[in-house]
């Protein structure tokens, strides 16, 4: 289990109205002032927006598209090696530029006439209910940043590289994204703090780093996986366990580090039918059970 919070860096508005984007003493760019400045503006674009705006358009800079088109190449031919079926045919569905970094308002143009789904941006952490409450509408936050260039095959945050090319090829697919709907659907229904980090630690192992068999092998759909070049080639070494809602409900892990625990469905049918299913009827008394059972005495 985790703090939401601990995902993104934090960004404060200053009594002068700058924006500053506090990152973490072992961020790549914790000492560029100008990447720094940089992620403040980005973030500032966002946070000046007002309902019924449009999405910031950002100008992207040589450098950042460089970024966009080097890690859009090297996990290229990590995905058809390791990527789900059903991943690789909504990639292909999507056509996502790979050449420049997209305007999130250019992915909802790929994005809705495949599944419905439109992109929205964020400065960096939403609020867990109000993130699960869009994604029942069919809106899927995102930052509009991009890592550090020392390390553009990294990042300790999600970024819109992540946020892009892990879940939006993966929105791209009706049946992945009818699952992530229904999570966020689950919201409306939960009133507990518990149930909700529940559903959102379940969603952390299925949407965000899940594992499917395909034809004797273990590939990879979550959108933390495909989004991360070392994750790719470490996935496949790491305690596979099946699918389990007690355990992945309530299993401990570290964001800052691989993911050392997976839980694998057998086919895309079964994790519609376990977690898709669970996302569709869970409520606070089933949340409830499934936690005291986890934790009760073999």
């Amino acid at each position: 289990m985790f703090e939401e919070g601990q995902l993104y860096s934090a960004v404060t508005t200053d009594a002068d109205g700058q924006v500053q984007v506090h990152l973490g003493e072992n961020h790549p760019g914790f000492t560029d002032a100008a990447y720094r400045a940089r992620r403040g503006e980005i973030a500032a674009a966002s946070l000046a927006r007002r309902p019924g705006d449009p999405v910031p358009t950002i100008e992207y800079t040589d450098e950042e598209h460089g970024i966009w088109r080097l890690v859009s190449a090297e996990l290229a031919p990590k995905h058809e090696k390791y990527a789900h079926s059903e991943f690789l045919a909504a990639k292909a569905a999507l056509r996502l530029p790979t050449d420049h970094v997209p305007q999130l308002e250019q992915v909802t143009e790929l994005l809705r006439p495949l599944t419905g789904w439109s992109y929205t941006a964020a400065p960096g952490l939403v609020p867990l209910r109000e993130f699960y409450a869009d994604l029942g509408r069919g809106v899927f936050n995102s930052t509009q940043y991009l890592r550090h260039p020392s390390e553009p095959l990294y990042t300790p945050e999600p970024d819109i590289i992540h946020e892009v090319i892990g879940h939006a090829n993966q929105l791209a697919s009706p049946r992945f994204a009818a699952i992530t709907r229904a999570a966020g659907e689950a919201s409306r229904r939960l009133e507990t703090e518990e149930a909700m980090q529940f559903v959102a630690d379940v969603f952390w192992f299925s949407i965000e780093f899940g594992v499917i068999a395909e034809d004797g092998e273990t590939k990879a759909y979550g959108a933390g996986i495909l989004s991360s070049y070392g994750e790719m080639d470490e996935f496949g070494h790491m305690d596979i366990r099946p699918l389990d809602l007690h355990a992945m409900g309530t299993q401990n892990y570290d964001i800052t580090a691989y993911q050392p625990v997976l839980f694998r469905a057998e086919s895309l049918d079964h994790l519609e039918g376990v977690v898709g299913h669970f996302f569709e009827t869970v409520d606070d008394d089933l949340a409830a059970r499934l936690r005291a059972e986890a934790h009760a005495p073999a």
